[in-house]
C-alpha cells in the first residue's frame, strides 16, 4: 500500500520519501525537509498516533494526514484534536488524498 501511494503521489509531481517505520523517520532527522506526513495509524513499533504526539511534544510542526483501516471514531477524533490535517479510512480514495495534500501544502506555503 505504501509503495502504491508513493507512486501515485510522485506521479502528481510531489517529492516523496518512504520510511519503513516511525523510528526510521525520527532517526533521519529530516523533519524540516518534510512539508506533509502521510501516516498509517498502525505502524510497526511506534504507532502513527504516538509519532504525532512525539512530534507535537517536540514542537515539530508538520501537517499530518492519517490513513487507517480502523473505523474507530474516537481514534479519528483523537488524531484530529491533536492537529492532524486529515484522516482517511481504507479503502482510500487517491483523489481525495491528493486533494488534501494540495490543500495542506498550499496552507503551509502561504
Amino acid at each position: 500500500m505504501a509503495r502504491m501511494l508513493c507512486r501515485a503521489i510522485n506521479a502528481e509531481g510531489f517529492d516523496v520519501r518512504l520510511f519503513a517505520s516511525a523510528e526510521e523517520f525520527l532517526d533521519s532527522g529530516r523533519f524540516e525537509e518534510n512539508n506533509c506526513l502521510i501516516l498509517d495509524v498502525n505502524l510497526p513499533g511506534i504507532s502513527g498516533i504516538e509519532l504525532q504526539q512525539h512530534l507535537n511534544d517536540s514542537g515539530v510542526e508538520i501537517p499530518i494526514l492519517f490513513v487507517s483501516a480502523q473505523t474507530d471514531e474516537a481514534l479519528r477524533q483523537r488524531a484530529l484534536d491533536a492537529g492532524a490535517a486529515g484522516f482517511f479510512s481504507k479503502p482510500l480514495s487517491i483523489d481525495a488524498l491528493l486533494s488534501s495534500i494540495r490543500s495542506v501544502l498550499a496552507l503551509s506555503l502561504s
